[in-house]
């Protein structure tokens, strides 16, 4: 379905590690879960990096995917493609997919800091506070995800809601703040569990929920990297515990 007054969309993500498929990029992975779930029409060119290709060149010299080409425009920061999605798609025809609670944009950033530092790490004396660090960043998401939102809650009634069964950050569906944390917290429970052994607790009973229902969803599934080729992107980075 495409409309002729719509400027052509592609989207420049990188490219894994046999130059063509979809490479370890979470960046790159959450515009491309923008433009789907906005429902626009929009080509995506995966960039080999070891390459540099001449469209690098031509298009965003001394960029790095993602970029977006907007008709003949180029944008190349991250956040300012997402803002002028997001004001350029706008309803009537493209839904909102700006979160109405603030706190959903800022659930879980600093999963992956604390994630970040663990895997790095290579001594084993610090593994155990580093990995608590990790826990407790997991634990404050899932109290997030547990905790009812203003439009859970009815004033009217006379029964308290105490917790929350949404499947998303924000409610009932995927928005911009879910585009920004999954494809970290994808990489976080592959890399975790790859190099480390560590597998979010299913004790996180909220946090599983929500990583279930997001599965489930065409938009993340298909836009995240085989699980390969993240492992692959962390060979060189995940530090063996001596």
């Amino acid at each position: 379905m495409s409309d002729a007054n719509q400027p052509r969309l592609e989207l420049f993500v990188k490219a894994g590690s046999d130059g063509q498929s979809i490479g370890n990029c979470p960046f790159s992975q959450r515009l491309f879960m923008v433009l789907w779930l906005k429902g626009v029409t929009f080509d995506v060119t995966t960039v080999d990096m070891k390459r540099k290709p001449e469209i690098l060149k031509d298009l965003a010299p001394g960029a790095q995917p993602p970029f977006l080409l907007y008709g003949s425009e180029v944008k190349t920061d991250t956040n300012k493609i997402e803002e002028f999605l997001e004001d350029n798609l706008c309803p009537p025809k493209f839904p909102r997919l700006a979160a109405r609670n603030p706190e959903s944009n800022t659930a879980g950033m600093d999963v992956f800091s604390k994630f970040s530092a663990y895997i790095k790490n290579s001594n084993p004396q610090t593994n155990e506070n580093l990995e608590k660090g990790l826990l407790k960043a997991l634990k404050k998401l899932d109290d997030y995800l547990g905790s009812p939102l203003p439009d859970e809650i009815d004033e009217n009634s006379a029964d308290e809601v105490t917790s929350s069964s949404r499947p998303f950050l924000d409610g009932q569906e995927l928005s911009l703040a879910d585009c920004n944390l999954l494809p970290k917290l994808h990489i976080v429970k592959v890399v975790s569990l790859r190099y480390r052994n560590f597998s979010i607790p299913e004790s996180l009973t909220n946090l599983w929920r929500y990583l279930k229902a997001s599965y489930a969803r065409e938009e993340f599934a298909s836009t995240c990297p085989v699980d390969d080729e993240i492992i692959t992107a962390y060979a060189s980075v995940a530090r063996a515990l001596k």
